[in-house]
């Protein structure tokens, strides 16, 4: 994987965007449990850029599968096409800076096997300040024709992420204290998928919002394990900043599998084995 898959800067997209071949803009704004943001987007977004809600159009229906099961590879799809994503034209997906909702629309649009899709760097954030412009304006964009493709890769279920602990690398990307068991605020039961080791995103990311460079990320996931010729796993918990996580992998040229049922699904099946504490197992 290059670094044409995964990131680009504010300035970079500037460029891209007074080309001959500008890429289409999705803004992916979101908060876990916060207001909805579409209110944020009507306010001031990138010219050109579509509002994507990732509860409704990036997920489905909450449940079994989890707090942010996958959505139909059709309906995401179709969702894509009336955003104005095509095959053929490259796509860049932007949050409010955090990089977790605009990574969950990357790793998505990679799943379902488009070619071309980039995270702004940063967020927007980045993009104000470097002097970007935002609009008010109401986007209309032409119909795309993006279908996903039936070779579908890079996601785990639950037992494939269980074997991916015991066989491989399985980083488990929410913050220490939910891993631990000291607290958890949202989910069943707190712990981590037995023999999943401790990957907090926010070590993935600067003060500023921005990636750390690759070789310091490369050299962060190497110490957890991951690197090489090693099968490498993440989880969170419920998909949506464990697709950062394999965003800062893949910056670092580690190739990483999703979980996306992650643990909202893992720890609702009592069945399912649960540890605590600092130590993977």
């Amino acid at each position: 994987m290059t670094a044409k898959s995964t990131i680009l800067s504010a300035a970079e997209l500037q460029s891209e965007l007074a080309g001959s071949r500008p890429p289409v803009l999705l803004d992916v704004r979101w908060q876990l449990g916060g207001p909805d943001q579409r209110p944020a987007y009507e306010a001031g977004h990138l010219p050109g850029a579509v509002y994507i809600d990732l509860d409704r159009e990036l997920a489905g229906p909450a449940g079994s599968g989890g707090r942010h099961p996958l959505p139909d590879p059709e309906a995401f799809g179709a969702v894509m096409r009336r955003a104005g994503v095509s095959a053929d034209r490259p796509v860049v997906v932007y949050d409010g800076g955090q990089g977790w909702a605009a990574a969950r629309g990357w790793w998505l649009l990679r799943w379902t096997g488009h070619p071309d899709v980039r995270v702004l760097d940063g967020g927007l954030a980045a993009w104000a300040e470097a002097g970007g412009a935002v609009t008010a304006e109401r986007v209309t964009p032409d119909k795309g024709d993006f279908k996903p493709t039936s070779a579908l890769t890079g996601l785990l279920d639950a037992d494939g992420a269980a074997a991916r602990a015991r066989t491989g690398v399985l980083l488990d990307a929410r913050a220490g204290e939910r891993y631990r068991g000291e607290v958890e605020p949202i989910d069943p039961v707190g712990g981590h998928i037995p023999g999943a080791v401790s990957a907090p995103t926010t070590e993935n990311v600067g003060p500023d919002g921005r990636f750390l460079p690759a070789d310091v990320l490369r050299g962060r996931f190497e110490a957890l394990g991951a690197g090489g010729t090693v099968p490498v796993g993440v989880y969170c918990g419920s998909g949506v900043s464990g697709a950062q996580q394999v965003l800062a992998l893949a910056v670092a040229g580690i190739d990483a599998d999703l979980y996306a049922g992650s643990w909202s699904q893992w720890s609702a099946d009592p069945r399912r084995p649960v540890a605590t504490g600092p130590d993977p197992r």
